[in-house]
């Protein structure tokens, strides 16, 4: 009996939610967004303010003018991610991104998860971003409001700020209440900043390559020693390196590439809006990946004008483009910069505020979350109660909490959802048919019986059944997916996200030990690695779903699989700080889920009735002589 409750509990963590039950509904929120809204929307949530700062601090540090290839790396990479996610636009045109892919694929718990952990990275982004406002108009005054608030409202208690900050706090409900209105208004607004800084970083482009010197492309030590002597000791200068145009190597290359890649996060933003875009099908796909190409150029564009106008080893980290502005004697220019900046600002604070309630909602109307975050505006058709509560929840984030130490968070949650939306496009795309009619299933199951029928004879024999197994791994016999080889690849992706992580922690945890040919790590890695490759290429053989989408991942199995390892890895590289943090977010949210979600699931709420129709069903065919204890 104990084991029977294990296991009915084990397989209410693993529902799953069907694909056949969001084709056919019709969304309960307005579809208003166009393809250039959902590309304005990615753009504006990816190519923040961090435009403006991180090529500078890239450049002076790891990469030098090499920083141009960190992005070029940084932007590949993020394309492994950006593809997965647009094939599941394609596939599942609703709200919830990640979560909802999760659902349909892993099962409930670990959409659950999903979901719970992209609230806490957006609820984190707002508020971040929002303080980053804030930060931008406290310099601009010449820092008059911070002095104002700490004098005044001066607090001393860890892990909160020095002083409250009612700017941000006004900001972030001001932004809640557009997002209210409708999402063709906050789409507009969203348009007009990214629009305007686009504007601003194609100026700066444009100004790299008329006052900027190829010279500092090729910089050396005498170049160096001369800008060492005629220094003005207001900044100190950075290394040399080895001069030249990778003046720290390949390692500084892939340390710079790392940095970079969390400067294309933001794209699946595009994804929650699928239940809000007029084509989802066709517009998320192409949003998705006209929007990276954008933030590439852009971000290209930036970093090879920075290192053109000034030497790398002199950029300021803090304000590079104000300052290389200054360097090469157009000093006006900072003002355009510092418009480009508070744009670039407003568009990523939007862009992070808008999915954070599209996610809240869609598992809300899944009964994971409370019910009443599901509520929609008659008139709007936004998600209204999630889009307050979210909103207010942010805005109180940003009046009193240190960001600074939480940022890594946000990271976690985005990498996560990253390689969850990854393994979900590896298994999805092996798995039968779910709508096909019984007679078609009928037809797939005599078609796997019969050589099962003929082999009987050999599977008496033990060397013969293991090598009929190996085969039938290797050399499916169905040219389309079925139950048996939908199962395989769904174990064998198990198996190698496993893997994956323990190999990625060996990399992260102790790269010296396996570089330096420790026999033990090197042993661990090799064997590892072999696994991964074999396991792979039993996915490769399985047969896929020929069913047509408007945009499939292209090189399966490998390109999910590259993007795993390498979101894995950067989540191995968080602090065991960060981690703990982490924990305690998910011990709120396991609270919820199984004192609440687990009860309230709409798909248990399905499954009991369909149970109820089968026995109904049974009581009809079966006749009642065969149950003589039935009055």
């Amino acid at each position: 009996m104990l084991c029977q409750h294990v296991h009915q509990f084990g397989q209410m963590l693993v529902r799953r939610r069907p694909l056949e039950t969001m084709g056919g509904s019709e969304s309960r929120l307005a579809r208003c967004l166009s393809t250039l809204d959902l590309v304005a929307l990615g753009v504006g949530s990816t190519l923040g303010a961090g435009v403006y700062i991180l090529a500078g601090a890239v450049a002076k540090d790891k990469a030098g003018p090499a920083i141009v290839i960190c992005f070029l790396v940084a932007a590949l990479t993020s394309v492994l991610s950006g593809l997965c996610y647009a094939e599941f636009g394609a596939r599942v045109p609703c709200s919830g991104s990640s979560y909802l892919y999760s659902y349909v694929t892993v099962g409930q718990l670990c959409a659950f998860i999903s979901g719970w952990t992209l609230i806490l990275s957006y609820i984190i982004g707002s508020a971040s971003v929002a303080r980053a406002w804030s930060s931008a108009i406290d310099s601009v005054t010449g820092s008059h409001i911070s002095r104002v608030l700490r004098g005044s409202f001066s607090m001393h208690v860890p892990h909160l700020t020095q002083y409250p900050d009612f700017f941000s706090l006004g900001l972030v409900l001001l932004l809640t209440g557009l997002l209210v209105l409708g999402a063709s208004e906050s789409a507009l607004v969203t348009k007009i900043f990214t629009g305007m800084n686009l504007l601003v970083l194609s100026f700066i482009f444009l100004s790299g390559f008329i006052k900027g010197d190829v010279h500092h492309w090729q910089l050396t030590q005498q170049d160096y020693e001369m800008a060492k002597s005629g220094s003005n000791e207001t900044y100190s200068l950075g290394p040399l390196g080895s001069g030249g145009f990778v003046p720290f190597g390949f390692d500084g290359v892939l340390r710079g590439a790392a940095t970079c890649f969390y400067s294309f996060v933001g794209f699946d933003c595009i994804a929650t809006a699928g239940e809000e875009a007029r084509n989802p099908q066709r517009s998320i796909p192409l949003g998705i990946v006209i929007s990276l190409f954008i933030c590439f150029l852009a971000y290209f564009g930036v970093s090879a004008a920075l290192t053109l106008m000034v030497p790398y080893y002199q950029i300021h980290s803090d304000s590079p483009l104000p300052q290389a502005f200054l360097y090469v004697g157009w000093g006006p220019a900072r003002y355009i910069v510092a418009a480009g900046t508070l744009c670039a600002l407003s568009s990523s604070l939007l862009g992070a505020m808008f999915p954070m309630p599209r996610v809240i909602y869609a598992m809300a109307e899944d009964g994971l979350l409370f019910q009443g975050l599901a509520r929609v505006h008659a008139r709007t058709r936004t998600p209204i109660i999630a889009t307050i509560v979210s909103g207010t929840l942010a805005a109180f984030m940003a009046l009193l909490f240190e960001l600074s130490d939480l940022v890594d968070l946000m990271s976690i949650g985005t990498l996560l959802a990253y390689s969850l939306v990854a393994f979900s496009v590896l298994v999805l795309r092996y798995q039968p048919d779910q709508n096909l009619s019984k007679n078609e299933k009928m037809e797939v199951e005599i078609t796997e019986t019969t050589p099962e029928c003929e082999a009987s004879s050999l599977a008496s024999v033990p060397e013969a059944g293991i090598s009929k197994t190996l085969k039938s791994l290797c050399n499916p016999i169905s040219t389309i997916p079925t139950r048996k080889s939908g199962q395989t690849v769904y174990r064998c992706a198990l198996l190698l996200a496993l893997l994956l992580t323990i190999l990625c922690l060996i990399l992260a945890q102790w790269p010296s030990h396996l570089f330096s040919g420790d026999p033990l790590y090197t042993t661990s890695a090799g064997l590892l690695l072999l696994l991964i490759l074999g396991i792979t290429f039993i996915i490769w053989r399985q047969p896929q779903n020929p069913a047509p989408l408007h945009f499939k991942v292209p090189a399966l199995p490998v390109l999910p699989l590259m993007s795993v390892f390498v979101n894995t890895y950067l989540m191995m590289q968080m602090t065991t700080r960060t981690w703990a943090q982490f924990g305690i977010w998910m011990v709120i949210g396991f609270a919820i889920y199984f004192g609440y979600g687990i009860r309230h699931s709409l798909e248990k709420t399905n499954d009991q009735q369909q149970l109820a129709s089968s026995l109904q069903t049974v009581d009809k065919n079966v006749p009642s002589a065969e149950f003589p204890y039935r009055k």
